[in-house]
C-alpha cells in the first residue's frame, strides 16, 4: 500500500508506505541493511511522481538523475511484515543538484528505524551536468514548487 501524505514544516515531505517482504531479510530474519537504500529510491521516485515529476517523463525528455551519493544510519532493525513510512524531503535544489533526506519510521509503534540522505545531479543524455534552470525551466519550476509551495 503506498500513500502521500504532506507534512507542513520548511520543505514539504512525502511519506512513502511500504510493507516489508520476506525476499528483502537476512538469515537473521531483518531486513538486509542494503535494501534500505533501494527504499530511499522508491520513495524518492513516488516523491517526484507525486510533485508532477515522473522520471519517465524526466528521462524521455533527456534527463538523467544519477546518485552521486548515499548515506543511511540504522537505528533499529525492521522486520519481515513490518510497515514502514519513508519521510522524504528535498533538502537542497539549485538546478544542478539536489539532495534528499530520509527517514525510516515503524508504523505501529512510530519508532525511528533508520535515517539517510542521497545527492544527485542533472545531466543530459551524453552524461554533461545539466543546468535544470537553463534547459527544462518547465522541470525546474516544477521541483521549486513542490520544495518550497507542496503540490
Amino acid at each position: 500500500m503506498r500513500e502521500l501524505k504532506i507534512e507542513t514544516n520548511e520543505e514539504k515531505t512525502v511519506v512513502f508506505e511500504r510493507k516489508a517482504n520476506y525476499y528483502e531479510t537476512d538469515q537473521m530474519g531483518i531486513i538486509h541493511h542494503s535494501n534500505y537504500i533501494r527504499w530511499f529510491e522508491e520513495a524518492r521516485l513516488f516523491y517526484l511522481e507525486n510533485s508532477g515529476l515522473p522520471y519517465k517523463e524526466m528521462e524521455d525528455a533527456g534527463i538523467f538523475i544519477p546518485v552521486l551519493g548515499v548515506t543511511c544510519e540504522y537505528k533499529v532493525s525492521v522486520k519481515y511484515g513490518q510497515t514502514v513510512l519513508i519521510y522524504v524531503s528535498i533538502t537542497e535544489f539549485n538546478g544542478i543538484r539536489m539532495k534528499c533526506s530520509y527517514r525510516v519510521v515503524e508504523k505501529e509503534t512510530g519508532t525511528l528505524c533508520s535515517t539517510g540522505t542521497s545527492e544527485h545531479c542533472f545531466l543530459t543524455k551524453s552524461y554533461k551536468p545539466l543546468s535544470l534552470k537553463r534547459s527544462y525551466p518547465h522541470f525546474y519550476e516544477k521541483i521549486m514548487e513542490a520544495v518550497h509551495n507542496g503540490m
